[in-house]
């Protein structure tokens, strides 16, 4: 009976830990990158215009 308590326990554990800190964090990397790249887009871009119509 112990052995099937703890291991309903564990299994809600593991869903709080996958659903609760994995995905979260998972978004907020994926929300980070895309802020750098967007950034990093927007800097290449003004380079580019600001050195074509330097010439």
């Amino acid at each position: 009976m112990a052995r099937i308590v703890l291991s309903i326990l564990g299994v809600l554990l593991a869903l709080y830990v996958v659903f609760g800190l994995l995905i979260p964090a998972l978004f907020g990397i994926v929300k980070v990158l895309l802020v750098i790249a967007v950034i990093g887009f927007v800097v290449v871009a003004a380079v580019t215009v600001f050195g074509k119509l330097s010439r």
